[in-house]
């Protein structure tokens, strides 16, 4: 199931989002605080979409949309991120996620 992500979904979401610090995926050196966290989910979702995969109750990815650039020649343009948690990869839920936000964008 791909809904809106709730404020309750932060700590799953770290979760997630964790592993990924070890990458050149994020630019991040350390993994947020879930304040921080939480500050910038709410951020995003003032103007863009942040959806979650949901199965039985558990998050296994998410995906949002947020600003590319600050000028207004880029205001039609948007960054997609996407996270899956690393077991349910290769599943098609990464491809399932960006039709969604897509679909919402457009």
């Amino acid at each position: 199931m791909i809904r809106f992500a709730k404020p309750d979904d932060c700590a799953a979401m770290l979760a997630i989002y964790a592993p990924y610090i070890e990458t050149t995926i994020t630019f991040e050196q350390e993994v947020p605080s879930r304040e921080a966290f939480s500050l910038r989910i709410a951020d995003v979702q003032r103007e863009y979409p942040w959806i979650v995969w949901e199965e039985d109750g558990k998050i296994l990815g998410y995906a949002y949309a947020d600003a590319a650039f600050s000028r207004a020649a880029y205001a039609w343009d948007a960054d997609l991120s996407i996270y899956l948690d690393m077991n349910a990869r290769g599943r098609g839920i990464g491809g399932k996620l960006y039709d969604d936000l897509e679909g919402r964008l457009a």
